[in-house]
């Protein structure tokens, strides 16, 4: 990989990580240091129902002062701000949250009106807090999102229409608990989905405008884990080392894209989410292929990179051939763990990616795609190749 001769960075990744069977239930212990004595379980219906926060409510005791569970798939700015007030009204000091992405992304919107007051819709804006907010941990029950150590939460905003970015390096968590059990019970599409989320993550944290050598090892050694272990997770998931390995992934992978930044991929996936609510990895998994072949002319050299994790560079291939393996190899991944293949097959329409593919150009995350995007028919036209 090559680099300009006047590349400058700043790495930030402060949070904390515990990994291992069981850790989970150490949460009380290891909340300890961030001075938090009264804390609010943020999760969901789905959560509570698979009996995955039962020991963890244990675990804390009376330091738990209520669990917040009404969240829906794609959370909202309505949401995050009922949320605040029912920490507020029980006098939480940390939030807790037990969940995935959507989950862990409101209890990010909590934690800044717990500490900030007002609402949600009041931070339009990118890096607009001057000081730290509410402690916030978070146990993942799903190996994708990398919420757990970014600065990112995507929240839906009615109001707007579309999915709003709020990125604070103020808010990022203090504490993620990698417990493979806590992953286990996700069925089959899901595990497929989510896992191609971390994929998405690490593929454009490798191929973004501000990408640089920190995160492109951690996006890298993703991509290896990944292709080699998230297979294992479709097939059986009780294979507790697969999950394992496979969080450990989608952790690296939000570090990375987290720095980084992210691309035309997530633009289109975000934007289709919000119009015709098909699930944000699952989206990212349909797209991924489609989208480094548009991209392909500007960053073989990083697609061959993404080749070399797979496994798929061989010999005397030059970076485009490589690039071009890479995305075949792609293509073929997505069938093996049983992913979905097309936009239709979530029951999108074609006036569905039209307004989608408009949507798209306001993304902050097309932002940082290495080909420049300059009209809403390029995307609208990734978006027919899919349906």
């Amino acid at each position: 990989m090559g680099y300009d001769s006047d590349l400058s960075f700043n790495y930030f990744g402060p949070t904390k990580i515990i990994f291992g069977i069981d850790s989970s239930k150490d949460v009380e212990i290891e909340m300890g240091p961030y001075g938090g004595t009264k804390a609010v379980v943020v999760t969901d219906e789905g959560i509570i129902k698979a009996g995955l926060i039962d020991h963890i409510v244990k675990a804390l005791g009376t330091k738990c002062v209520g669990v917040f569970s009404d969240i829906p798939q794609d959370t909202g700015v309505e949401v995050v701000d009922a949320g605040a007030a029912f920490a507020k009204k029980n006098g939480a000091d940390i939030v807790v949250s037990v969940g995935g992405g959507s989950v862990i992304d409101t209890a990010k919107g909590m934690c800044m009106i717990i500490t900030e007051g007002g609402s949600l819709r009041d931070f339009n804006g990118v890096q607009l807090l001057s000081r730290p907010q509410t402690p916030h941990v978070v146990i993942p029950t799903t190996a994708g999102t990398g919420s757990e150590v970014t600065n990112v939460a995507v929240i839906m905003d009615k109001q707007m229409g579309q999915k709003r970015l709020i990125v604070e390096h103020f808010n990022i968590p203090r504490l993620a608990i990698l417990d493979p059990k806590m992953t286990a019970k996700l069925p089959k599409l899901m595990t497929a989905g989510t896992g191609m989320d971390a994929m998405t993550h690490a593929v454009e944290a490798l191929h973004a405008m501000p990408h640089e050598p920190i995160t492109d090892g951690l996006a890298i050694h993703a991509i290896r884990l990944l292709s080699r272990y998230l297979p294992l997770c479709v097939a059986n998931g009780n294979d507790l080392v697969a999950r394992g390995q496979v969080q450990i992934a989608a952790t690296m992978a939000g570090w990375a894209f987290g720095l980084s930044g992210v691309g035309n991929i997530h633009a289109l996936a975000h934007s289709i989410g919000a119009v015709a609510h098909v699930p944000h990895g699952i989206a990212n998994g349909i797209l991924i292929a489609e989208c480094m072949e548009f991209n392909i002319e500007s960053c073989p050299e990083e697609y061959a990179l993404v080749a070399e994790a797979f496994g798929v560079r061989e010999k005397g291939m030059d970076d485009m051939d490589a690039a071009k393996a890479a995305i075949a190899a792609m293509r073929a991944f997505t069938k093996k763990i049983g992913h979905p293949q097309k936009l239709s097959e979530m029951k999108v329409k074609e006036n569905d990616i039209v307004k989608a593919a408009e949507l798209s150009l306001g993304d902050g995350a097309i932002l940082n795609n290495p080909r420049l995007v300059l009209d809403a028919s390029e995307m609208l036209g990734i978006y027919k190749k899919v349906l």
